[in-house]
């Protein structure tokens, strides 16, 4: 009839109803929460990217080469997976909305347990050193790359940055090892300790030993040394804060990166996996907020509170808020985590402290400096108001789609394009 074919006059068996229900299903639950992941990324995009168009403090020819506010990314990699791991979710997540703020960061990155915690320390010393003696009294240090940076800057008058700065700390384990660096760079000595003498060995054996083995090339590391903290925990009571440490620190921003392995775990990541848009909505409220720098005080948890910890263990008792920061992430990690090393694991042994598997070991004078990034009300009310178009959000295909609708419409009704050679041109 009308050319049109014949079409089935009965449903599709059970077995098809079913495989096409299902299928469709899932790819539409797919399919909607990825728009909706891209459409909450892009409303805090909008949210900060007016930053990028403010000019860079300065006046004359020195506000083109002023230095711009600089952030610091921490991240690692997470417990039982590699560092790439860590890569991808910082791309996926925090990346888009940091490149539209227009602001400028640098990345901290550790492949293994504690490489975090070593860096910031020795930030810290370095810091130190420099306020507590003058280069004179150091002759045999060499500077390093930033600092050559720094004072190439000062000699020909290009002062510092004097806002704000801020770090981004991503995943429980990484934001362990900041604390964990902050304390150990700001309370701990500024020389290593004294490392205890070898036993002594008889001589005459070791050249006769020697004279038997031949000589064997000892093998060379893959990664660097991690150097050795310089304090312990137990140390901080003890210890005095420096002088001329600053009354603040700068604010921090620790961001959830939900990481879960294992088989039996597979229910829990696939119900991850159909509500990405709800992790990146809480991703973006966090970055947001350091990209318009606004921050607030880390609080001292009531009594009442103090004592409820999501861990089995009764000895972690919170005190300060930093010590409950992301804590739901623990139950996640592989149990391996949370035994001892064998002692034939080489990759234990480069590991100097083990810090994960520990509570977070607050003291005083360092949880009173600290400071969070959080977003305004006023802020987030107006990031609520922005409404993000379709066609921004919209994949490859449904884009394709479009494009082809609108150039068909404008070859049917749009104007008629005119050539030279048209007779009503001849006048022209």
């Amino acid at each position: 009839m009308l050319g049109l074919p014949a079409l089935p006059s009965k449903l599709p068996s059970r077995n098809w109803m079913i495989f096409w229900t299902v299928t469709t299903s899932i790819t539409a639950a797919i399919i909607y929460d990825r728009r909706e992941k891209d459409r909450a990324i892009a409303k805090w995009k909008h949210t900060v990217e007016h930053l990028a168009k403010e000019p860079v403090p300065g006046s004359g020819v020195m506000a083109s080469l002023a230095e711009p506010r600089k952030l610091t990314i921490f991240l690692s990699s997470p417990p039982g997976d590699g560092l790439r791991v860590a890569q991808d979710h910082y791309t996926e997540y925090v990346k888009p909305i940091l490149a539209a703020s227009g602001l400028d960061w640098e990345f901290v990155q550790g492949r293994r347990e504690g490489d975090v915690r070593a860096v910031i320390a020795e930030r810290v010393r370095k810091a130190r050193r420099a306020q507590e003696s003058s280069p004179e009294q150091e002759p045999d240090s060499q500077p390093t790359r930033d600092e050559l940076i720094q004072a190439h800057r000062r000699e020909r008058g290009i002062d510092e940055y004097q806002g704000i700065r801020g770090d981004v700390v991503i995943g429980r384990h990484t934001w362990k090892e900041y604390i964990r660096g902050l304390h150990e760079g700001w309370l701990g000595p500024l020389t290593p300790p004294p490392t205890p003498e070898p036993p002594l060995v008889d001589e005459a054996m070791t050249d006769s030993d020697e004279e038997k083995k031949p000589a064997e090339e000892e093998p060379k590391p893959k990664r660097p040394p991690q150097i050795k903290p310089y304090n312990t925990t137990n140390d901080y009571p003890a210890e005095s804060l420096p002088l001329l440490a600053p009354a603040h620190f700068a604010p921090s921003a620790p961001i959830r990166e939900p990481h879960i392995l294992g088989f039996l775990n597979t229910p829990t990541r696939m119900y991850r996996f159909f509500n990405r848009r709800k992790l990146a909505d809480d991703i973006g409220r966090e970055v947001a907020a350091v990209c318009l720098a606004t921050y607030r005080d880390y609080r001292e948890l009531p009594e009442s509170s103090q004592n409820e910890s999501t861990l089995p263990d009764p000895d972690n008792t919170h005190k300060y808020e930093q010590q409950k920061e992301l804590e739901w992430e623990e139950k996640d990690w592989i149990k391996k985590i949370w035994k001892d090393p064998k002692p034939d694991d080489e990759e234990a042994k480069e590991i100097t402290e083990r810090i994960w598997t520990k509570p977070v070991a607050m003291d005083p004078r360092i949880a009173t400096r600290m400071r969070r990034f959080e977003i305004d009300p006023e802020d987030e009310a107006r990031a609520k108001q922005i409404i993000v178009p379709e066609e921004e959000v919209e994949g490859w295909t449904k884009g394709k789609l479009r494009q082809l609708y609108r150039w068909g419409v404008a070859k049917v009704a749009g104007p008629k394009e005119k050539h030279p050679w048209d007779i009503d041109n001849i006048d022209e």
